[in-house]
């Protein structure tokens, strides 16, 4: 099959996820079009990084290799993709989550996406499965960022996006050459703050790099993530949509609020005050969650705002910082006023 070869790195943190990890692995080996090399980057868990050796120790040659690596960086989400970048051979590197699976075709509609030179990043949709079995009445899809997964309001089919959504993204290798890799110290870090948008940072970092670069999106490129019980609670949207607003001020301050927030304001001013009249003409109509609905809008949008106004706060008295990685995988010596890193 032509194509680009591509390493799929799966980043992985707690033995809690076992058989979520062995799931994502063998969706991986089941593509149509079939994977280079799976990557299995442990992020400081020896435990796990033992107990994941072992089970690949004697991986069958028919089917896709899988390496099992250590987090060469400092703990969390981003240092382990740079990793996973750093000891990757394929021309195009994808990232799954370690909870979600991945439809047999995946692959193959990430590697089409790739036949135009111009193309640096192609991502896919991710579906929820949730744990309760269905979606909770006062969930509003417009929301579904939050558990990790694409939501109302993004653009459908194949289109061009400023930037695509990491559970379920790939990238040209050579975007790593242009921009650097992942920057530690925005995104996702063990079991604190669940922060994110270290991929946002990255691609709009890429196409000031490459100001010619295409990123797309590719609906037909179906991921599944699960949703566990705790994340269908309103206590973990409220937490996770503040979580949002302080790393929306770090990206901001990174690349400049012009293209930082650029696509916050259309979803902000259109998707979300029609999610809100849907929910009061639902509620209105007698309709399950329709008020609920619309209330958790509001509280999405005032809970993201005030994370948003701390953010801004520390990053302008230098909290902390965040560091660009090259694609070796070393520090470079960029480094901002940023937020310390959150959970996945």
């Amino acid at each position: 099959m032509s194509g680009p070869d591509i390493s799929v790195v799966i980043c992985v943190y707690t033995e809690d996820r076992w058989e979520d990890i062995l799931a994502a692995v063998s969706s991986v080996r089941a593509q149509a079009y079939p994977a280079l090399e799976t990557l299995l980057v442990v992020d400081h868990n020896e435990a796990l990084l033992d107990r994941l050796t072992k089970e690949y120790k004697e991986s069958d040659e028919s089917a896709t290799e899988v390496r099992v690596l250590a987090n060469a960086g400092p703990r969390g989400l981003s240092a382990g993709r740079n990793t996973g970048i750093a000891a990757s051979y394929g021309e195009v590197v994808a990232f799954l989550d370690d909870d979600a699976v991945a439809e047999r075709d995946w692959l193959g509609h990430f590697a089409a996406g790739y036949a135009d030179p111009r193309v640096m990043a192609v991502g896919g949709r991710t579906e929820p499965v949730w744990a309760s079995g269905r979606r909770p009445d006062w969930f509003p899809e417009e929301f579904d960022w939050v558990v990790g997964c694409t939501y109302r309001g993004l653009p459908q089919g194949l289109v061009e996006v400023r930037n695509v959504l990491g559970g379920n993204a790939s990238f040209r290798r050579t975007a790593f050459d242009f921009a650097g890799g992942f920057a530690t110290g925005i995104g996702r870090d063990g079991d604190r703050l669940p922060l994110g948008c270290e991929e946002t940072e990255l691609c709009i970092r890429l196409t000031r790099a490459r100001p010619d670069a295409v990123l797309l999106i590719d609906d037909r490129a179906v991921i599944h993530h699960r949703v566990p019980g705790a994340r269908e609670r309103f206590r973990y949207f409220r937490t996770r949509t503040y979580a949002e607003g302080l790393s929306k001020a770090l990206v901001a301050r990174s690349v400049g609020a012009d293209k930082g927030l650029e696509s916050e304001r259309r979803y902000t001013t259109r998707v979300l005050p029609a999610g809100v009249a849907r929910g009061v003409r639902d509620a209105v109509l007698a309709r399950p969650g329709g008020a609920g609905r619309a209330g958790a809008i509001v509280a999405g949008v005032l809970t993201a705002a005030g994370g948003y106004v701390v953010g801004s706060v520390r990053a302008r008295r230098g909290g902390a910082t965040y560091s660009v990685a090259g694609l070796a995988g070393e520090t470079g010596s960029e480094e901002e006023p940023g937020i310390e890193g959150g959970t996945r």
